[in-house]
């Protein structure tokens, strides 16, 4: 029965992008890979990586020529490469980092299928094409995970010690605590940040949405994931920095917050300082901090933010009903493992006995995030 949960929490935590977004398209010009729907950049590269279970993955290299850190970023669920290309890009030039990001398998123009071990096997090979390819150090990286992206980014990181940071960003505890409130974990659970987080030595930032109801709403469902979620794990942390808990903002809106960036900012120039040089009211061991403070886009001066937002909009109108329509069939064909679970939960974990029907599961069964592409409609 855990074998058919955890397939189950698995089938939930993944929505590739259906068509893809882009192709892989050879440059005429330069003979160099690039996204079909971008031109070629000189400070861009597009690659194809294989990994240790048999796939290859697609992944891209923003340079920045003023970075002294890289940016390793691991996306949410329900987007790829062609979708977040224009926040890379955003992200390199205002943080002034190198970032290094890649589509899971499965997604994108990945091969293979998306499941928790694959990811895992995915970040390792971006990780080891940045050692190796392009010289970057341990010491130099970032970890950034968004979302179901806390997973692979959080496994990653207890496995090197010498990390400059990590961050996670709308993270979960674990996959099955994204559908229910468990109070301990199971073996078949994926993705047990709740666990894991507490192995990682670097500091680690948190960013959450925060709301009156301290929830944040999971892409089509109406099902929530309590902001206890981040602030769980920023407790479990071995070296906090002052979390970032955005007040008003959504699961999947957040970088649109001008705090975003300021916060983002400061984080990365603490870590890059040597451990002696960092000020020590940033890295916060004792107590939570107040909800920051945020309008609800970037600063008007901010002309290439205004023009992802509206792309962003414009996309929307185009795929909301045809991904709704999609998300809907795949969540009906998935309705008898879902009950099977739900009589196995009671049988065996009483924690469960507050849930008063199985409307909730059959709503969890929906996106755990939608970085921008289904709000609109």
């Amino acid at each position: 029965m855990g074998g058919v949960a955890s397939s189950v929490a698995a089938k939930l935590a993944f929505f590739p992008p259906s068509p893809p977004s882009y192709e892989m398209v050879t440059d005429p010009t330069t003979g160099m890979l690039r996204l079909s729907r971008f031109p070629h950049r000189e400070n861009v590269e597009v690659l194809r990586l294989p990994t240790r279970r048999g796939t290859q993955i697609v992944a891209v290299y923003v340079r920045n020529p003023m970075a002294s850190s890289t940016l390793l970023y691991s996306h949410g669920n329900a987007a790829d490469l062609g979708q977040m290309y224009e926040l890379f890009l955003e992200l390199g030039i205002h943080l002034r980092v190198n970032l290094f990001a890649y589509d899971y398998s499965g997604y994108g123009q990945s091969t293979g299928k998306p499941n928790e071990q694959n990811t895992y096997a995915d970040i390792e090979a971006a990780y080891k094409c940045l050692v190796e390819q392009y010289g970057t150090k341990e010491e130099e990286i970032i970890l950034y995970g968004q979302s179901v992206g806390s997973g692979p980014t959080v496994n990653l990181a207890t496995q090197l010690p010498r990390l400059r940071a990590i961050v996670l960003h709308s993270a979960i505890l674990s996959g099955l605590r994204v559908m229910y409130p468990v109070k301990r974990t199971y073996w078949f659970d994926i993705y047990k940040n709740i666990d894991k987080i507490p192995l990682v030595k670097c500091p680690v930032l948190i960013i959450h949405y925060a709301s009156k109801s301290s929830t944040i709403w999971l892409g089509l469902s109406d099902e929530v994931v309590d902001c206890s979620h981040g602030k769980k794990l920023w407790e479990l942390c071995k070296e906090k920095y002052e979390p970032l808990w955005l007040k008003g903002g959504k699961h999947c809106d957040l970088e649109l917050f001008p705090d975003y960036i300021k916060h983002l900012k400061k984080f990365i120039s603490t870590v890059e300082k040597s451990p002696s040089q960092r000020s020590t009211p940033q890295i916060s061991t004792d107590r939570f901090e107040p909800p920051r403070k945020s309008s609800d886009c970037f600063e008007p001066s901010r002309k290439s933010s205004d023009f992802r937002e509206k792309h962003r909009l414009s996309t929307d109108k185009m795929r909301t009903k045809d991904r709704r329509s999609g998300n809907m069939d795949k969540m009906g064909k998935l309705k008898a493992s879902f009950d099977q679970l739900e009589k196995f939960r009671r049988s065996v974990d009483h924690v469960d006995k507050s849930k008063k029907n199985t409307d909730q599961l059959d709503k969890g069964r929906k996106s755990v995030d939608r970085l921008d592409r289904v709000w609109a409609g």
